[in-house]
């Protein structure tokens, strides 16, 4: 590792060490909490339910203090383990009990005991779970979408998708939201019917800011025990661990040390309540940083030892986790978990936000080198010279981050969805590339269903039928083989897109009211201004904005598969219309179709080489998807929040994998079930221009639409950045990419083909190899195969 950045202190490498070290376990502590909570409380108001069962656990939970920790709490029995949340579901649990450690990739252990708990309780959840009744929700019509939509993990689990407000936590303790609801319950009229559900909102709260003042003072009294056998030095500090327990986050923090513990407390309860992922830390740096400073004045702190804390609390990141079901791991392989971290950007007065605690979250990253934060830097025209030195620094130690989100298109774009200008001006990314206002936002702002593009093209092309199931998804406007001209095929395609996503619509709002209705997060809705001030939870419109959007797959291979078309089908007549329709479904196997499959990919214009022939043909189908789903507001819509509306989004995660899995042969010379492109980058080894080709195409999408984020991965090999000239360029390359074309996102990728190859061949060789896989970063080792190969066929770049 580079000495550019230093190294951990010898505690934090060994608990480093130690935390990837620790094999992943099912726990089945919480589902048993959980369970017994629920059973105690059936009849219930839902949140009363959900308040006390979350105060059941954080009461009764096992917790622990490890030896090299400043920082406590933890999510499970022990460092790594998964737990089960069966309010979602049992029903992927218990099938696939047996199955864990047998999996691909995101192998979980599981122990005889932990299987004969878990099948104690699942009978209780027959017909009682989230998945159930989300089920019960959705109209026969729909049915068939459920798969093609990618909703197992909407069902399965939580939403989060946002950050909690960080800022205000520190400020006034939970005690101050504690005052605020008593006073708001105390002058409720409950002569007026719908005060009667904010009562049991503000019971709810009430409930589990107790329960989170428990669960930290437990900690402040074992941490005294500890020291009574500790070494003098240790017992010291496990004082003081007792002391800023005993206090946050239940009463404001007035130190760096209370003011991390107390946003770690909160960060892994709220992971606790509820298992829903792209739960962030918000802009991390703004509100640390006066804490900081305050503790350097008063000669409270060192920079050494403020670094060591962050290093501490970025493995204590590391250590939550989240099993998912073996469908669901093929859109989010590598166990992610995109807790992200959101440095730099400008402030609310339009100033550059850059401050001591942004280089040291930059220098405490780089150290840990770890998946989990994600790290995202904010960019902005006048983002500091240095700082943007530093950030390319971190790039090269070819661990994925940090990721890039340009303020000059993100912020203008809130702005015309009606986000305030001052709120607009603090957003933050808040799980992949995905950004929000922090402490503002409802749920899931992207995630919702899965549009394959591809796919969709087929079904269009097969008179709205899907040729590999032989479901109908869509009124038919006839068979590719009968289109007379391309304009046949887009207007087809026009109408088939709408008519699907309108059936998206249906199934991301049946799984929206099911959460409303059966999981409900009490704490998470405290915490989300102004749920409080409405008495309603994020899921009834508590938040100040609510937007949503789901995700569009294979959007290079759609444009591509145009450009094929229109060319070599019905311009040039290379290729008959079905000629090519059979050497979709035979997979370009005969003869013929292998000489069809070289001319899609040898002769047709492809996206991400700046060629307006193939770029605008992408940006008009995509045009139908945006105009259509603009049309159908979310669930909360009118209930209090700005916005209610649903917009584009490219953050694909690593469901190109899956999603190509179940996709046949592609008009872009793709063959059946390999992975689709991801995010909105361009196929693999199609980019034949470099960097500026693809900047420039994937540029002319409509980005200030696609709010819901615009993903760039981009590949580099180690040598391209060695010498301090390549660091420049790249400095360059991303500053006309972000001022000039208005790019929304980028990342890299600064690893050899040679090493990922390697590490398939001789794993044990390379356990903290960690690539980017989308808008996360992973262990590469921890991804199955499918995905290893995915990332390996990416294009690589020079500068």
């Amino acid at each position: 590792m580079s000495n550019y950045f230093g190294h951990l202190t010898p505690r934090m490498k060994q608990y480093r060490e130690a935390v990837l070290d620790k094999k992943p376990y099912i726990d089945p502590e919480r589902a048993v909490l959980a369970t017994e909570s629920y059973k105690e409380n059936q009849g219930k108001p839902v949140n009363l339910q959900r308040a006390l069962m979350l105060k059941n656990i954080l009461e009764n939970m096992t917790i622990y203090i490890e030896e090299e920790t400043f920082i406590v709490g933890n999510q499970a029995s022990s460092n790594n383990d998964a737990p089960i949340f069966p309010e979602y579901t049992m029903e992927f649990v218990i099938n696939e009990l047996d199955k864990f450690e047998k999996r691909d990739g995101d192998v979980f252990y599981i122990t005889e005991d932990t299987k004969e708990k878990l099948r104690l309780i699942a009978p209780f959840w027959d017909g009682k779970s989230l998945r159930d009744y989300s089920k019960s929700l959705l109209p026969d019509e729909v049915a068939p979408f459920l798969g093609f939509f990618g909703m197992e993990g909407k069902m399965n689990s939580g939403d989060a998708h946002l950050a909690a407000d960080y800022p205000q936590l520190l400020k006034v303790g939970l005690r101050g939201y504690e005052e605020r609801t008593r006073k708001l319950k105390s002058k409720l009229d409950l002569t007026v019917p719908e005060n009667i559900d904010k009562y049991h909102f503000y019971q709810s709260v009430l409930i589990v800011i107790d329960a989170v003042h428990t669960y930290a003072k437990r900690f402040s009294k074992l941490a005294l025990e500890m020291a009574k056998n500790a070494t003098p030095e240790r017992a010291e500090e496990l004082r003081e661990i007792s002391r800023i327990t005993a206090k946050v986050p239940y009463e404001p923090a007035e130190t760096l040390a209370e003011a991390i513990q107390s946003v770690w407390f909160i960060q892994v309860i709220l992971q606790i309540e509820s298992n829903g992922h792209s739960l962030s830390y918000g802009r991390f740096d703004q509100f640390m940083n006066p804490y900081y400073e305050a503790d350097l004045a008063a000669g409270r702190i060192t920079e050494e030892h403020a670094v060591e804390l962050l290093t501490n609390l970025w493995v204590k990141t590391l250590t939550v986790n989240k099993v998912r079901s073996q469908s669901h791991t093929l859109s989010s392989a590598g166990s992610p978990l995109y807790q992200n971290v959101t440095i730099g950007g400008q402030t609310k007065d339009k100033k550059d936000a850059v401050n001591k605690m942004s280089y040291l979250v930059l220098r405490s990253i780089a150290q840990t080198k770890l998946p989990q934060p994600n790290l995202t830097v904010r960019y902005h025209t006048g983002l500091d010279n240095k700082f943007m030195s530093e950030c390319i620094e971190v790039v090269k130690l070819g661990f994925g981050m940090p990721a890039f989100n340009n303020d000059e298109i993100i912020i203008p774009s809130f702005i015309d969805y009606g986000v305030s200008e001052e709120d607009a001006y603090d957003y933050s990314a808040i799980g992949c590339v995905e950004t929000a206002v922090p402490g503002k936002w409802g749920y899931r702002c992207t995630g919702m269903s899965y549009m394959n593009f591809p796919k969709i093209l087929l079904i269009t092309m097969n008179d709205g039928v899907d040729p590999a199931s032989g479901l109908r998804f869509a009124e038919g406007k006839g068979h590719f083989t009968q289109m007379k001209s391309y304009e046949d095929l887009i207007a087809a395609w026009d109408s088939i897109v709408r008519e699907i996503t309108r059936m998206s619509v249906i199934v991301e709002n049946a799984c929206d009211i099911g959460i409303e209705r059966k999981a409900p997060d009490i704490l998470c809705s405290t915490l989300t201004q102004d749920c409080i001030g409405r008495g309603k939870t994020i899921k009834e419109g508590g938040a100040i904005y609510d937007f949503i959007s789901g995700l569009q797959v294979g959007i290079a291979n759609m444009a591509d598969s145009l450009a094929a078309i229109k060319k070599l089908v019905y311009e040039e007549g290379k290729v008959t219309q079905q000629e090519l329709w059979d050497a979709l479904m035979d997979d370009f196997q005969s003869p013929r179709g292998k000489e069809i499959q070289e001319l899609l990919i040898e002769e047709a214009p492809k996206y991400g080489n700046d060629e307006d022939y193939v770029d605008q043909l992408i940006v008009e189908a995509y045009e139908s998807y945006i105009d259509e789903i603009e049309k159908y507001p979310n669930t909360r819509h009118g209930r209090g929040p700005i916005g209610g509306r649903r917009y584009a989004g490219t953050s694909s995660i690593s469901a190109n994998v899956g999603q190509g899995m179940g996709t046949l042969a592609t008009p872009d010379g793709r063959n059946a079930h390999e992975p689709l492109a991801e995010g909105c980058s361009p196929a693999h080894n199609m980019d034949k221009t470099g960097p500026t080709g693809v900047f420039k195409s994937v540029a002319k999408l409509p980005t200030e639409k696609i709010v819901g984020g615009v993903l760039l991965n981009q590949k580099v090999n180690p040598m391209v950045l060695s010498k301090e000239e390549d660091k420049q360029k790249l400095i360059m390359l991303i500053r006309a990419f972000f001022n000039r074309l208005k790019g929304y996102h980028v990342q890299y990728n600064v690893v050899s083909r040679e090493t990922l190859l390697d590490a398939q061949k001789h794993p044990e060789d390379h356990r903290d190899l960690i690539v980017r896989v989308a808008g996360y970063s992973a262990f590469f080792n921890l991804l199955s195969k499918a995905t290893q190969d995915d990332i390996i066929e990416r294009t690589e770049h020079v500068i």
